[in-house]
Order: C-alpha cells, then structure tokens, then sequence
C-alpha cells in the first residue's frame, strides 16, 4: 500500500473491541499488510505514563483536567505513532481514539462537545481515522463483563454508560461514512465475520 490507513475501534468497556482488533491484525497480516496496533490512552512511551494517571490516580481530577490528559496522550501519539506508520504504508488499528473523548467526556461527564471536538482537532491536527467501528452493548452486560476489579474510569456507574452508549450511536448517526457500529451481543466469529465485511465494502481494493 502507498499509503496506510488509521482504522479505530471504539465502545464502553467490557465490549469485546480489543478482542476483535488482535483478530483483525491477524487476518491482515495473513494477508501481508503491515499491520501497527496501537492505543489511547497509553501508547508506548509517554503515553504509558499518562494511561497511568487517568485510569489508578486515587485523588480527585477534574472533568477538564481529564480532557486535556487525554489529549495530551493523543497529540504525543499521532505524531510519534500514527502519522509516521500510515506514511509509510501501515494499517493502524487503534483501540480507543477521538470518539472516546467525545462519548466519555461530552456525552458521559457533560462537557461541551463542540469544545472537545475542536481541541480534538487542535490535538490530532485535523487527521481523522479512515474507518472506525463502534461495538454497541446494553450497559449491564458491559458491567458484567467488566467484573468487580474496575478502574477509576470504569467505576463511572450506570447512569454515565448509558449516556456514554447514546454518544457513540449518536456519532456514528452523525457520520455514518466513517463509523459502522456492530452488535457486541453475539458471538466472537460471527462479529468477526461482519467486521472483515463492513471492511471490504469500506475500503477499495482490500
């Protein structure tokens, strides 16, 4: 490929999207593309300190302090990773990118989201994913799925995952082009399936 492409998946915890990437990145490496994964927060190097601060610090952090960790973690990680890997002809699948920070913290905490979407851009440089996928699942079963051990974001509550849940399926209303959202409730296989589909009809000459 002459130029790569950033491909994201997005949706609350316990959804399976980290699941279905590392499938994903084996079936394009099957297939012989260079195949980068990558995450926010958390990307190696800086971005591992940061994940650290946002998901174990035990003191209290503002809505807006928050936000501009996250962005912080993504600037670093766009210019490192990403755009270096997508000029030289990679895939990049991301776990988690711009969406996030629209679901979590505009729809979630209630931040301005025309503010978020423009610090986004501030943060990324205007570059959007090619594609993401967004996997849907009702709110208990993510919380099942999560279990008792959560950290300090996934110990949000109901009330927030829920708000958290109509943000992403309002994203993907807004730009449907871009962002196909599946069905986290069935099986690994068949979710699998449909995502190497939703890809093929996306994507020219895959």
């Amino acid at each position: 490929m002459e130029k790569g492409l950033f491909i994201t998946f997005e949706g609350a915890d316990g959804c399976g999207k980290t699941t279905q990437l590392i499938l994903l990145a084996k079936a394009l490496k099957a297939k012989g593309y260079d195949v980068v994964v990558t995450r926010e927060p958390g990307a190696k190097g800086l971005g591992e300190k940061i994940r650290e601060i946002l998901l174990n610090y035990d003191g209290d952090v503002s809505s807006q302090a928050e936000v501009f960790l996250f962005l912080a973690d993504r600037a670093q990680h766009i210019d490192v990773i990403v755009n270096p890997a997508v000029e030289k002809g990679k895939i990049v699948l991301c776990d988690r990118h711009t969406d996030s920070t629209v679901a979590y913290q505009g729809y979630g905490r209630g931040l301005d989201i025309s503010r978020i979407k423009m610090l986004n851009d501030l943060a990324t440089g205007g570059k959007k994913p090619d594609l993401t996928f967004v996997f849907d699942i009702d709110v208990e079963t993510s919380m099942e799925r999560v279990g008792s051990q959560k950290d300090r974001m996934e110990s949000a509550g109901m009330e927030f995952f829920n708000r958290v849940r109509n943000g992403y399926l309002e994203i993907a209303k807004q730009e449907p082009q871009r962002v196909k959202v599946l069905d986290a409730r069935k099986s690994i296989d068949d979710i699998h399936k449909q995502l190497l589909e939703l890809l093929k009809f996306s994507i020219n000459n895959f």
